[in-house]
C-alpha cells in the first residue's frame, strides 16, 4: 500500500500536464502484475514530461532473499546508457576549448595507437563514439568482461592488437572497447580520472545525487540492487532468478562504456537535461545547446533487424547512432534511446523529443521481453496509440529466442564425433598467448585439463573433451558463458595455436572468444 500511496501523490501533484501526458493510470497495477507473472526481481521507473518529474518509482527487491524493497533512490546498473554521459563529459570539454569533436585522437594522446597506422593518425574523437572504427561487435570485451586485473591505460594500450574485421569508417559495429579509449582521453586532457570527472563535472552539477560512477562508492550505498539471472537452466536465461556476485560487473577499465549506476530520481534529472539541451534548473548549462544537437545528431548508419509480423510495428525506417545515442523513427515520430545491460541488469532510456517527453526502465534481472514490452508500451502512451499487447508480443519474442536456443544446443550437442583426442591430456597443457588479451594457461593434473584466463579473476575453469581436439569449457563461475575449445596441431602433432567460440547461439556479444587467437608461448630455459 506504501507504493500505491505514492505513485497517487505522483500524479496529483501533475494535475497542470495535459491528461494525455500523464503515465498511463493502471502503470503501477500493470508493472507489478508483469513483475510476478514473469519473475522478475526488482524494477524502477522514472518519467519526464514538459520539465516535470511525474514518476519515480520502484517495484520488487533490490536482492532475493533479503529485506529491501526498489524506490525512486534505488541504485541501479544502468549498462551502456552510460554511454550518453559520457559523450556528456566529452562536450564539456569540447565547450572549454579543451577539445574538439574532430581533433585526431592522438592530438591529445600522442602514445595511443590502433591496429593500422593510417587509423591512428586519422580516427577522431568523434570515431570513438560512433562505431565505425572498423572494429567488429564487441571486439575487445573479453578485457574487461566479466571483471578484469587489467587497468583502463594498459586496456587501451592493448587496442593497437585489435585486428580490424572491415575497412575504416565503411560499417557499423557496436563496441565497447573505444568507450574506455574515450574515458582515458578524459583523464589524459582533464587530469581527472574519468570516475572524478564524471561525479564532479556531470553527476552532482546534473543533480544525480544518488548516482555513482565507482563501484566501490556503489558498494557502499545500502540502497542499491544486486544484479540476478537465470542460469541453472540449459542456457542462461532458463531457470531460477538467483543473486550473482556483485564483484562480476562490468571491469572498471571498461566503466566509460557502461560503469555508471542510478536511480529513477536521478534518470529523471538526466532526461531533463537532455530534454532542455544541456540546460539545468537554475539557469545554466551543463553542457551547450549546440552540442547538446551535436549528440543528437546522427553519424553511422544501423543496419535494421527484421522482425516478425507480431513486433513489425517497432521495426524502424531508418535508424542511426549519433555521439551515445541511436536515432531512430517510430509511427513517424524521431525516438533518441538507448539500451543498457551489464550482466543481470538492463535498462532502457528513451526520449520523443516532439512531445517533450522521456523515461527510463532499469531491471536487476536479465527479463528483456518485460523491458522492451514496457518500453513499447510506454512509447505508444506517449504518441496517443491504442493498446498494441506489446508487454505479451514481446515477451513471447523472447520465450521464442529461448526456446530456439535450446534447440539450437540440443542440436549441436545431440552426436559428437566420438573421435579423439589426438594427445595425451599433458600434451595440450601449456601458456597461451593473444596478442590483445594476454595469457590464457591450460593445466593438466590428475583430475584433467583445467583452463585459467589470467587477465579475468576467477574465470578457471576445467576442460572436458568434446570431439576431435576440441574440449568444452565447464567454468567454476556459472555465469561465465561456456566456450568450446579447439586445438591446432601440426605435421609433427606439437599444438600450433587455440581458437574458441560461445557454445551458445544466442551468448552476448561480449563474450567474443572467437576473436582470440592464442598461439603457443615458449618456456625460458
Amino acid at each position: 500500500m506504501k507504493h500505491a500511496r505514492l505513485f497517487a501523490f505522483s500524479l496529483l501533484a501533475t494535475t497542470a500536464i495535459p491528461a494525455w501526458a500523464e503515465p498511463p493510470k493502471d502503470l503501477a497495477t500493470d508493472v507489478e502484475a508483469l513483475r510476478k507473472e514473469i519473475g522478475a526481481t526488482g524494477v524502477s521507473i522514472a518519467i519526464v514530461e514538459d520539465g516535470k518529474t511525474t514518476l519515480s518509482r520502484g517495484w520488487g527487491e533490490r536482492k532475493l532473499g533479503e529485506r529491501g524493497t526498489v524506490d525512486g533512490q534505488t541504485l541501479f546498473q544502468t549498462g551502456s546508457t552510460g554511454k550518453a554521459m559520457t559523450a556528456a563529459a566529452l562536450a564539456i570539454l569540447v565547450d572549454e576549448g579543451k577539445i574538439a569533436w574532430d581533433d585526431p585522437v592522438i592530438k591529445h594522446m600522442p602514445w595511443f595507437r590502433m591496429y593500422d597506422a593510417w587509423v591512428t593518425r586519422e580516427i577522431t574523437i568523434r570515431d570513438l563514439l560512433v562505431h565505425r572504427s572498423g572494429l567488429g561487435l564487441g571486439q575487445g570485451d573479453l578485457m574487461f568482461v566479466p571483471r578484469t586485473n587489467l587497468t583502463r591505460k594498459q586496456t587501451v594500450e592493448r587496442v593497437a592488437w585489435l585486428k580490424p574485421q572491415t575497412s575504416f569508417r565503411s560499417a557499423y559495429a557496436y563496441d565497447n572497447i573505444l568507450y574506455a579509449v574515450a574515458g582515458q582521453l578524459i583523464e589524459e586532457v582533464s587530469g581527472q580520472t574519468w570516475e572524478a570527472f564524471m561525479r564532479d563535472r556531470v553527476l552532482r552539477p546534473g543533480g544525480m545525487k544518488n548516482a555513482t560512477s565507482d563501484s566501490e562508492d556503489r558498494f557502499r550505498i545500502p540502497n542499491r540492487s544486486w544484479p540476478h539471472a537465470r542460469l541453472n537452466g540449459p542456457l542462461r536465461g532458463l531457470g531460477d532468478q538467483q543473486a550473482l556476485d556483485e564483484r562480476d560487473e562490468l571491469g572498471r577499465n571498461g566503466a566509460p562504456a557502461g560503469g555508471l549506476a542510478l536511480s529513477a530520481d536521478d534518470m529523471a534529472a538526466w532526461l531533463k537535461i537532455q530534454l532542455a539541451h544541456g540546460a539545468l534548473p537554475n539557469g545554466q548549462h551543463l553542457f551547450s545547446e549546440a552540442h547538446a544537437a551535436e549528440m543528437w545528431k546522427p553519424v553511422t548508419p544501423m543496419p535494421i533487424t527484421e522482425l516478425p509480423a507480431a513486433l513489425k510495428p517497432a521495426q524502424p525506417m531508418q535508424q542511426a547512432y549519433a555521439l551515445g545515442w541511436q536515432v531512430q523513427d517510430y509511427r513517424g515520430h524521431r525516438i533518441v534511446q538507448h539500451s543498457g545491460g551489464v550482466f543481470g541488469s538492463i535498462t532502457r532510456v528513451v526520449m520523443i523529443p516532439d512531445k517533450n517527453v522521456g523515461f527510463a526502465i532499469m531491471m536487476n534481472s536479465e527479463e528483456s521481453g518485460m523491458l522492451l514490452g514496457l518500453t513499447f508500451k510506454l512509447i505508444d502512451h506517449y504518441l496517443d496509440q491504442p493498446d498494441y499487447g506489446w508487454t505479451t508480443k514481446w515477451q513471447d519474442w523472447y520465450k521464442q529466442r529461448l526456446a530456439g536456443g535450446v534447440e539450437y544446443l540440443k542440436q549441436t550437442q545431440a552426436a559428437p564425433a566420438k573421435v579423439g583426442p589426438s594427445l595425451d591430456p599433458a600434451r595440450y597443457a601449456g601458456r597461451y598467448r593473444d596478442p590483445w588479451y594476454g595469457d590464457i594457461v591450460v593445466a593438466n593434473s590428475d583430475k584433467g585439463l583445467t583452463i585459467d584466463f589470467t587477465s579475468t579473476p576467477r574465470m578457471v575453469g576445467r576442460l572436458k573433451h568434446w570431439q576431435y581436439d576440441s574440449f568444452v569449457t565447464d567454468f567454476d563461475d556459472p555465469a561465465i558463458e561456456p566456450a568450446y575449445v579447439t586445438f591446432a596441431l601440426d605435421a609433427d602433432g606439437k599444438v600450433s595455436g587455440v581458437t574458441m567460440k560461445a557454445v551458445s547461439k544466442i551468448a552476448d556479444f561480449s563474450w567474443d572468444y572467437h576473436d582470440l587467437d592464442l598461439k603457443p608461448v615458449e618456456e625460458k630455459k
